[in-house]
């Protein structure tokens, strides 16, 4: 009978292979959670679809006051350059609306009627009636999802006139405010401004309502929140991959061939055989540098059987001593 060549004990080669691919499963699953991890939290005036998962960015048509390049393009423009809001045209309200994305709205306001002095500077919409500048909501950079539906909030505007506060509506002070509500749809035409605003309606003159179609409601995609840039992904699968050909090579080279020390290293006789290559070019390098190098042994001092006084002697003792090399060599 002839004896097996390996022990009983030996996984069989499907095994190994179902072992590094749950180790390869696993490492992946490490890195994907450590990249997770590390994932940066949403942008302002930015959301992800709950229902898609699909990306929107409003900043992209955000108003932000002039800047010296705004101001140097348009130089030979007939009238000075000068940034402005989104306007909404009110129709029967009698009053057009002043709105702004992500930003306060760039015209200086003063005097808003019912609002601190200090905030100011933070209102998002407004409209101007008999003379006077009302607000009809602050800051906001979180927008919404209601359904599919993506949605702007402003809350904290001017006072709402004449109507009794109910307990849902007031605000931190105990005064209920104007707010607006801004419902933003998708517009994929090219030709079609950044952002198109209309006037829907108004509740008690204390909510407003707009609709918005822009090219920023339409899905994008989500480049700011990258973890590892196209290399750093690169570099994680190769690692994986170097790890797996490793702990792979080893497990079969012990267990199926029953290698013991360096031998378990996949390859071994190939990383084997490199290294002496190595060694060997080493090695030649080294006697190819060394006859550029001064000997330090001579013939000068040798003296064969008395011979080697005076030059004459050396002579006699040095041809001697080739002949003796040269019969030894063809022995």
């Amino acid at each position: 009978m002839i004896p097996s060549r390996f022990p009983r004990t030996v996984a069989a080669p499907h095994s190994l292979l179902v072992t590094t691919l749950l180790l390869l499963l696993c490492l992946t699953s490490v890195a994907s959670a450590a990249s997770d991890k590390k994932s940066k939290p949403l942008e302002p005036c930015t959301v992800r679809s709950p229902s898609s998962n699909a990306f929107f960015d409003l900043n992209q048509i955000a108003k932000r006051p002039a800047t010296d390049k705004d101001l140097e393009k348009h130089k030979d423009d007939a009238e000075p350059y000068e940034a402005k809001s989104w306007h909404a045209r009110g129709y029967d309200y009698n009053a057009n609306f002043t709105l702004n994305f992500c930003a306060p709205v760039v015209e200086g306001l003063r005097d808003v009627e019912g609002v601190d002095e200090r905030l100011w500077t933070n209102v998002t919409g407004y409209y101007e009636k008999g003379g006077r500048t009302y607000s009809i909501g602050t800051l906001n950079t979180e927008p919404v999802f209601r359904g599919r539906k993506l949605v702007l909030n402003y809350t904290e505007g001017s006072p709402c006139p004449g109507s009794s506060p109910s307990f849902l509506d007031r605000s931190h002070d105990g005064v209920r405010r104007k707010s607006s509500i801004l419902s933003l749809h998708c517009e994929k035409d090219p030709l079609a401004p950044k952002a198109h605003i209309s006037f829907v309606g108004s509740m008690d003159e204390c909510t407003y309502f707009f609709e918005v179609r822009t090219l920023a409601a339409c899905a994008g995609v989500e480049s700011a929140n990258e973890s590892l840039s196209p290399g750093g992904v690169f570099g994680v699968i190769a690692l994986i991959a170097v790890l797996v050909y490793i702990v792979g090579g080893c497990v079969y080279q012990r267990h199926v061939l029953n290698q013991r020390g360096w031998r378990q290293l996949p390859n071994y006789a190939l990383w084997a055989g490199i290294g002496s290559a190595l060694k060997d070019c080493l090695i030649i390098l080294t006697s190819s540098c060394s006859r550029f190098f001064p000997s330090r042994r001579s013939y000068s001092r040798v003296a064969v059987n008395g011979y080697g006084r005076g030059r004459n002697g050396q002579s006699d003792a040095e041809n001697r001593l080739i002949d003796q090399l040269d019969e030894e060599w063809d022995d």
